[in-house]
């Protein structure tokens, strides 16, 4: 019976063999193979495409044939004798051009499923970021009433986000961008006058178009009558509005932090647009801009196909944004003076800019226009920086609401939506998140009462739930009779238990890269594939009891198999606590 080998009790088997094939590489450049400091960024260590062709494979030969100068099946046979020399490697055999494929021992498996439980809730974990700093700005709904589905998705994306890139060992600062600067914000003071004048005993009746009629904002109009008695109550519009509008931000604040705590989503910063304006910071961006010959003082076009009457030539400070890609030059100021929405953006993503090394926005789809003007932005800040920022804009597609087949209708302003705490409510918080990452975020989705708490395959959320919860079963059971998870005998489990493993150690490498990616939704993908392969290894059991997690004549074998149920439950975990969902112990 083999030995399992020995890794390092913080390092996971891909990233074992990226360093094994790194100092490979170094030895062929001691030899003259290489020429020293070859480039290495893009050799990659990875599962091949199709399983048939081994456990891992490399590109290096690919990469770094040209600098060998040499053809790259020669640089792989080099790196081939070496491979061969690992206990570890079983076989290296060259594929095609010069790719290399590996097929591990059955004891560099058996190795990677203790590490699984050395590590726990680490598995996964790694130092990817480099300590990088990563500003994740994500919801920033506007502060007019409490969360819809129309904010959820991007909300639940961009809490992911930023929980799998500090898993991969970024520093990250989640941020809410409070948009109390608009003109948005007066409509609500107005709205929530109307709301007092009510609570004091005044008979509104129908409200008025223009404002909101949610009944969300009768409790506020009834704390600011209680504080503030009657005496704004036919007062002047410009005695009470500043005051009405403070009080209302904050209220709405207060209910959007509830309403996204019941997802389980958290922020560190709230940045207010007003705060921004008040410090002067649009004004200090101009001035930067203008010091690095970014800005000047011009005249926009004509704007194109149809003349407009009212259109007139007026000299405004513009940003050079076609320098970095943008259709046209932006302005910064409207002609009355006040700041444009870009010009208030721009001296955000420059604050922002200020406390972290990489910024990442979330938006909505219907803001893809806006796109290439914040990424010009960004760019020139860097430019006049003397460095580069890493900047991304992910696009997050509506969410259609369906209940017995028919479309929900949503309008914040009508009052008629279902919010957050509604869905929550009906049917979890880990249904809801789950789901809102079950494709990928550009992508159109339908969000179906019915289907995604129905019991089937077809639900991923139910399918990866029910793959937690019968390993506890199983766990349970196995208890119950006497049996419990040991790795004493993991060299009993044969080629089908280990095929398992070999999907579970694949985590690590998803982690890196969703992360490196910035796409989430990649572990709601990997959970839903290693949920299937547990439930396909669970099934052989069902004509075969020999091949049962439980085998009542075997002690060794039902221990060894039972430490390998409840392993690939850590990774469910690691997985599932990653998107912000529990992983169940019974359904």
């Amino acid at each position: 019976m083999s030995k399992p080998t020995e890794t390092s009790p913080l390092q996971t088997l891909h990233s074992a063999f990226a360093e094994k094939v790194d100092a490979i590489l170094n030895a062929l450049e001691m030899e003259g193979a290489l020429p020293p400091g070859s480039p290495r960024g893009n050799v990659a260590v990875e599962p091949p495409r199709d399983p048939a062709h081994g456990d891992l494979a490399t590109n290096a030969a690919m990469v770094l044939a040209k600098q060998a100068k040499t053809n790259p099946r020669e640089l792989a046979a080099r790196i081939v004798e070496k491979l061969e020399a690992d206990p570890d490697v079983e076989s290296a055999e060259i594929a095609g051009p010069g790719f290399i494929n590996l097929r591990l021992s059955d004891a560099a498996w058996r190795a990677e499923l203790l590490a699984i439980a050395t590590l726990g809730p680490d598995y996964g974990r790694s130092d990817f970021g480099e300590g990088m700093t990563v500003n994740v700005e994500y919801v920033s709904a506007n502060p007019t009433g409490p969360m819809h589905m129309g904010h959820c998705r991007g909300a639940v994306v961009g809490d992911a986000l930023a929980t799998l890139l500090e898993f991969a060992g970024h520093k990250v600062i989640r941020e809410y961008y409070v948009n109390d600067a608009g003109s948005q914000v007066d409509t609500l003071a107005r709205s929530v006058h109307l709301r007092y004048r009510e609570a004091l005993g005044d008979t509104i009746g129908a409200i008025p178009e223009g404002l909101y009629p949610g009944d969300y904002l009768v409790p506020v109009g009834e704390a600011l009558a209680k504080e503030l008695g009657d005496r704004f109550k036919d007062a002047g519009e410009e005695h009470w509005l500043p005051i009405f509008r403070a009080h209302a931000v904050e209220a709405m604040m207060d209910m959007i932090r509830a309403d996204l705590a019941l997802l389980g989503i958290r922020h560190d910063v709230f940045a207010s647009e007003a705060a921004l304006q008040i410090a002067g910071k649009p004004a200090e961006a101009e001035a930067w801009l203008r010091q690095h010959g970014l800005v000047f003082d011009g005249v926009l076009e004509a704007p194109k196909g149809k003349v407009l009457d009212d259109w007139e030539a007026v000299e405004l400070p513009l940003f050079r944004s076609t320098r970095f890609g943008d259709d046209q030059d932006r302005p910064i100021r409207k002609s009355d003076g006040n700041w444009t929405y870009f010009g208030a953006d721009l001296a955000y993503h420059m604050q922002k800019a200020e406390a972290a090394d990489a910024l990442i926005d979330i938006w909505g789809a219907d803001h893809s226009g806006t796109v290439k003007r914040i990424k010009a932005a960004v760019a020139a800040l860097g430019e006049g920086q003397g460095k580069a920022i890493p900047f991304d804009v992910k696009l997050v597609q509506m969410v259609q609401l369906m209940r017995a087949g028919e479309p929900v209708k949503m309008s914040k302003r009508s009052g008629n939506f279902i919010t957050i705490a509604d869905m929550v409510e009906e049917v979890g918080k880990d249904v809801v998140r789950f789901t809102m990452l079950s494709r990928k975020p550009e992508a159109q989705m339908e969000f179906d009462f019915a289907k995604v708490v129905e019991a089937s395959k077809d639900n991923p959320v139910f399918y990866v739930q029910y793959a937690s919860a019968r390993i506890h079963s199983t766990l349970r059971k196995g208890a119950a009779e006497g049996f419990a998870p040991s790795p004493d005998h993991i060299a009993d489990l044969g080629s089908e238990e280990l095929d398992l493993v070999k999907y579970a150690a694949q985590f690590p490498r998803v982690v890196e890269a969703a992360a490196q990616a910035r796409e989430p939704h990649r572990l709601a993908f990997y959970l839903y594939e290693l949920a299937g392969e547990f439930h396909a290894y669970w099934n052989l059991g069902n004509d075969n009891a020999s091949k049962r997690f439980i085998v009542a004549q075997d002690p060794d074998l039902s221990g060894a198999r039972l430490f390998l149920a409840s392993q690939i439950g850590q990774v469910l975990r690691n997985g599932l606590a990653l998107l912000g969902v529990e992983a169940v112990e019974e359904m």
